[in-house]
């Protein structure tokens, strides 16, 4: 199997499971988020799945259009945010207008994406003046229990450690905002948490279950993940890029 028909396959796994990604996937942290947004007003959510993102997005006062090709996870963004305006579409295809958005954003979602046609994408829908927003939830694996946990769920498959995104002609990373933060989850919330990621969800039986158990044999040997609420450690990376002319 190639590697572009495996992340494809990676990619469309997230069609299914919209109820378990919304409730067991991390949120992001406003401070990240208000970074991402500067002086934004009309945001487009691309890759938006259940509204992670677009939830703190309009809590900071932004109007938000959400993009995705699940209409499953849209209609769980939907029930969640009745104010935003949902539409089916992709990264390399997006179904709006011209010049119609200050900030386009991705939620763990441009490494899925072809990068050349995404990038025209957005350099489409921006207004002048407009910036790309890009941000990624990583578990911090510099907590030795996270490294052991990460490497029970198969730690190197489509994960965002030392992740620095890639982007096509005509935009350039122009700033970059790291936090270290936790969320409050159980044991229970990160087995659920494994069946949401992409390798879970294109695995056989077989291997969905020895996931699981070698998670499980992680959350028992250790006292930090012993306890009835367990603090799970991460660190959100978030980029602005702008419009870059060569020579210019």
């Amino acid at each position: 199997m190639s590697d572009t028909t495996r992340d494809r396959q990676h990619a469309e796994s997230f069609r299914e499971n919209a109820d378990g990604y919304d409730a067991h996937r991390p949120s992001y942290p406003v401070e990240s988020v208000r970074w991402l947004l500067g002086a934004a007003q009309d945001v487009v959510d691309v890759g938006a799945g259940t509204g992670k993102l677009s939830a703190e997005l309009v809590a900071l006062g932004a109007s938000v259009t959400a993009i995705d090709p699940s209409a499953d996870m849209l209609r769980v963004l939907g029930e969640r945010l009745p104010q935003v305006e949902t539409v089916e579409g992709s990264a390399e295809h997006l179904p709006i207008p011209d010049a119609c958005a200050d900030l386009v954003t991705f939620a763990q979602a441009w490494h899925w994406v072809d990068v050349d046609a995404a990038t025209r994408e957005v350099l489409r829908v921006l207004r002048p003046g407009g910036r790309l927003g890009l941000i990624w939830n990583t578990r911090d694996e510099s907590v030795p229990w996270v490294d052991e946990l990460s490497a029970a769920m198969h730690r190197g498959l489509h994960e965002a450690s030392a992740y620095h995104p890639t982007l096509g002609a005509g935009l350039t990373i122009a700033g970059k905002h790291e936090q270290r933060w936790t969320q409050r989850t159980t044991r229970e919330g990160i087995l659920q948490l494994a069946t949401t990621r992409s390798y879970y969800l294109t695995a056989t039986e077989s291997e969905r279950t020895a996931m699981l158990d070698r998670i499980a044999r992680v959350l028992d040997a250790h006292p930090e993940t012993r306890a009835d609420e367990i603090l799970l450690p991460y660190v959100t990376e978030a980029w602005i890029a702008e419009r870059f002319t060569p020579g210019c």
